[in-house]
Order: C-alpha cells, then structure tokens, then sequence
C-alpha cells in the first residue's frame, strides 16, 4: 500500500507492510508500528508517540489496535502533547490507579449483566481483598507479589471466590494493557498458577471432571442404551463447551454448515450477545448424524423422543446414572482447565470460546471480530485432545496484542 501522508482509519485496518508509520505533522508524534511476529507469521499493530519530555526524546506506547483505534490514539497524542507542553510528564498523569482502573472495567461490563448483585459482587470483592493491598497503586506497578498477597489468604478457605477474584483482576490488567497503561504481563495470569496452592476439589459442590477424564466420559456416553439425540446432545455440549440451554435449544436455522458456525441469537445468551461458535470437524460430524434423523429444517436440532427441547435434567441423570460425576455445564470448566494448562492460548481467546466477557479487551475485541478464527483453531484442538491424538504446542496469541 501506498505510505498516506497522514493516517486514515482504512489504511489502518489494512496496512500489513511491516515499519512505522506516521500521522503526518499534525499527528503530535503519533506513529503506527507494524511488526510481523516470528512465532506466527501474523502481523501485530501497536500505536507509539514520539514527544520530548524534559527536553530529551521519549517514546509513549498508546496501546494496540484494534484495541484502540485511530481516533483514541489521536485523542490520547493530543493529550499527552498538552500535558508535555505544561511540564508535566503524560504517562505518570494518565496512569491511573488500580481502584481507578477496576471502576471503569465494571462500567464497561454494566450493560452485559442482567443481575444488579453481579456488579455489587465484582465492587465486594475488589474492596474486601484486592483494595487494601493494591488499590492505591498504578496499574503499570502492580506486580505478581501484589496479586499472590491478595490471593493466598482465601485460595483455600474461599476458593470459589479467590479463583472469581483473580479473574476479576486479570480483566483489569488487561484493561490496562489494551489502553497502554502497561506492557508488563497480566499479573495475575498464568505466572502464578504455579505459586497459588492447589486447591482441594469439591466434586459434589461443583461437579466438574479433570479434563484427563472426559474423553472417557463422552466414550461411556455414545456407548450408552440413552436416547440417540440426548447422546449427541451430549457430546455436542462437550465439543463446543457450550452452555447446556444453548445446545438443548439449538435449531436448525442457527447452523451453518458451509462456514462451519453455529450462531446463538442473542435472547438465547446468558449475556445477551449474540455468540457464534466455530464448529469442529466431530461437531460437524454430530450435526451431520442429528440433521439424517430430523431432516434439517427449522426444528430442533436435538430433540426429545417426544420431539419437545431436552431437559437438562435428563442429561443430568444419564451422567448420573453412568457413574460420571459431573453436570453438562461442569464440561465448561473442563474445557477452560484444559486450555489453561495444556495450551498457550490467551485468556481472551479461551473465555471468548465460554461467551465471557473478560474484560474490557475482550469486550472491544469482541465487537470487532469475536476472536472466531483464533477460537476455531482452538476448538479443532480440544477435539482432537478429545481423540487423543498427541498434543502439539502452537501459539495462539491475539496477533497485535503484543506487537
């Protein structure tokens, strides 16, 4: 592409030649850096600003796109070009505090949650356990001692809690990562899974298998004398690590075999976000077999034997009858184990694959582009695992994320 003399949203977008590009002389400084990632191949875009600070040169980082787009990088130029201008240096007056960082982070989750105690929970605990140990830091100087503090306390005692507090202050990190504020790693992400104490399992308070066990689980399924389209059901729920609601409700109109995508309509969401799924070549498979019984059309996909939508609970006591100890939902958890621990895929991608809203990046990484060919590959990976074929370690990272 043609090098514009000022930086417009288009060429932006588009732009894969790795360099610097500038915004021109009005730009306060504002450069584009585009860098191809040895590990992937992908191209990573990350905003930059070049402004003297004490008479000396300095380079700011603005954050990555498309996390933050041209316009925000052009307001954030200007801003730290005036605060310059007064002597004041732009970093250490925009930076903003950790209790800061967390108020805009539940802000930008408010028009997701359909519960007001959602948002009381995410302020309870910031305020009972993360405030008092970080609260007053920047975000850039909060660091993985400052998380491990907060979180051994109650890791055992409150596990369910500490392991939702961790989350919680993971989504702020990211926060401050995608708007520039920092560009250390997430401290509370997987640098410290190895510090944090394992906790003991609860399996009758959270039913979940190790995600070791639930190729087993799904093999004694289909082995099973259980109703056909309860079986695949089943092992549709596992395959997509989809809400069990979201597959039992499932209809022919939502899948797209061509593009390989199943795509949940919005009122059918815990979030109200409209989720699609990549599909994997076995749930493709799955698809296929129900779609030979019930002819496609706009029915259920998986339907009773008296052809009404499944109920959870008849999934819940075939487990239960075939001595697995789990629910359909636990399968979630065994999934997000399984890709926190047996591949390098950010948390942005694995949540997204759980229709989370993890934060303030998944959320404008999800308006932008859902994360669905990251997420795809991912899916193709848990299938496999599923089969048992070897583990291969290939990186899935967010391309521009740490361009």
């Amino acid at each position: 592409m043609k090098r514009p003399r000022t930086l417009s949203a288009t060429f932006v977008d588009r732009v894969s030649q790795p360099g610097f590009y500038g915004d021109g002389r009005g730009g306060h400084g504002l450069s584009l850096l585009v860098k191809r990632m040895a590990s992937t191949g992908r191209v990573g875009k990350s905003w930059c600003q070049r402004i003297r600070l004490g008479g000396k040169p300095r380079n700011i980082g603005l954050g990555v796109f498309p996390l933050v787009s041209l316009a925000e990088a052009r307001e954030a130029a200007r801003e730290n070009a005036r605060l310059a201008r007064a002597g004041k240096h732009p970093r250490e007056h925009a930076i903003p505090t950790f209790a800061a960082a967390a108020a805009k982070v539940i802000e930008s989750h408010r028009p997701t949650w359909t519960q007001p105690r959602s948002e009381q929970d995410w302020e309870r605990t910031f305020r009972e356990y993360a405030f008092p140990v970080f609260g007053h830091k920047r975000v850039d100087r909060i660091t993985t001692a400052d998380v491990l503090e907060c979180l051994i306390p109650i890791w055992q005692a409150k596990h369910s809690t500490a392991r939702k507090l961790r989350g919680r202050i993971g989504a702020v990190m990211d926060w401050a990562e995608s708007h520039g504020h920092r560009s250390e790693r997430n401290p509370a992400g997987k640098a410290i899974t190895a510090a944090l104490p394992a906790p003991a399992r609860a399996v009758k308070s959270h039913p979940a298998l190790p995600y070791a066990e639930v190729a087993d689980a799904v093999a004694r399924v289909r082995a099973s004398r259980a109703w056909v389209g309860t079986k695949r059901c089943f092992e549709f729920i596992v395959l997509t690590a989809a809400r069990s609601g979201e597959a039992r409700g499932a209809v022919w109109e939502e899948i797209d075999f061509e593009a390989r995508m199943w795509t949940v309509p919005a009122g059918r969401m815990k979030a109200r976000r409209e989720h699609r799924v990549p599909l994997s070549g076995r749930a493709v498979e799955v698809l296929r077999e129900a779609e030979a019984d019930t002819g496609g059309g706009s029915g259920l996909v998986f339907p009773s034997r008296s052809g009404k939508a499944l109920s959870d609970v008849t999934l819940s006591k075939l487990l239960h009858e075939l001595g697995i100890a789990a629910v359909p939902h636990g399968f979630r958890s065994s999934f997000r184990d399984w890709a926190s621990e047996r591949t390098n895929a950010p948390e942005a991608v694995a949540e997204a694959a759980l229709a989370h809203v993890a934060g303030d990046q998944t959320v404008v990484a999800y308006a932008r582009s859902d994360l669905v060919e990251r997420r795809r590959e991912l899916m193709e990976r848990w299938m496999r695992y599923l089969q048992g074929e070897p583990a291969e370690v290939v990186p899935l990272d967010l391309g521009a994320r740490r361009a």
